[in-house]
């Protein structure tokens, strides 16, 4: 099997980019997998020292085919480095694999990516591969989303070809379309305000636009029914996400046997996690009228 090169975006987090990187080291396809390392500028003084202590680190990295790192002279921010290097690779290679400097895999993070990225590979209905999921019982191995997503997951040219940069035509599109209250899980999760924050430039996402370029294309991403990726970024060192309402997720230890499954999303798996999403808003919301009202 030909494996995807990894692409790992870091910045300033040396912790937590040695957590990233021993635990992909673990992982079964490493040592045949060519990783390749995009480190964003400092974006002010005080970053500096903290960029050069992961620079120092990543150029010591051992246990990969081999390791590449690309240097980058000035600040792009997350969102422009993530599209500057994602589109670069896909010039030269059929696929690849993304993470960020804030993720602990499972030792079968890779395997499961490159098979699925295999099995899928002229399935054009599909997208994208991800190695994240809610943490929450579902009904077989692996599903279909409608839509894409960015903790851990690949994806082949011709799915990043549809990737749309204009977040004011996406959410215009999906408005005319009357996509909105599917776009946000039902009403569940509030994706197109994050869309709309983007437009005020309250955020700068590239991962909301890829969400909303896959979904109005009507493409699919496969998940894991158990999680290979656990986010250790909201402890908010991070550049958006400030919860840890996911960081607990517990790892899949074990091989995921990739199944014939029907090319649609899983309607069981959109109702289980858009459950979980209106629990979890609700919990949030006694939880606010506790502390303001005391009940």
């Amino acid at each position: 099997m030909e494996l995807a090169p990894i692409i790992l975006f870091v910045y300033n987090r040396p912790e937590h980019t040695r957590q990233t990187v021993a635990s992909l080291q673990k992982n079964h396809f490493a040592s045949n997998s060519e990783l390749f390392i995009y480190s964003d500028g400092p974006r002010s003084n005080d970053h500096r020292a903290s960029v050069s202590q992961v620079r120092d680190y990543v150029a010591k990295i051992t246990g990969f085919k081999q390791v590449k790192i690309v240097h980058r002279e000035k600040n792009m921010g997350l969102a422009q480095n993530i599209k500057d290097g994602v589109t670069s690779m896909l010039k030269t290679y059929k696929n690849v694999i993304v993470l960020e400097d804030d993720m602990i895999l499972s030792p079968y993070f890779l395997e499961y990516m490159n098979h699925s990225l295999q099995k899928y590979e002229q399935v054009e209905e599909v997208i994208s591969i991800h190695g994240y999921c809610v943490p929450i019982q579902y009904p077989q191995a692996t599903f279909f989303l409608r839509g894409a997503d960015c903790w851990g997951w690949a994806t082949w040219q011709r799915g990043w070809k549809l990737f749309n940069d204009d977040a004011s035509l996406l959410l215009e599109k999906l408005t005319q379309q009357k996509l909105l209250y599917a776009f946000d899980l039902d009403g569940t999760y509030d994706y197109s305000g994050m869309l709309r924050h983007q437009i005020d430039g309250r955020v700068n996402s590239w991962a909301i636009k890829w969400y909303a370029s896959a979904f109005l294309a009507n493409k699919l991403t496969l998940y894991p029914a158990q999680s290979l990726v656990q986010n250790i970024g909201g402890d908010g060192s991070g550049t958006h996400l400030q919860n840890a309402e996911h960081n607990n997720t517990p790892l899949n230890n074990h091989r995921i046997l990739l199944q014939d499954i029907p090319i649609e999303e899983s309607y069981s798996a959109r109702k289980l996690i858009c459950q979980h999403h209106s629990k979890y808003q609700n919990l949030k919301g006694k939880l606010k009228r506790i502390l303001k009202w005391g009940y």
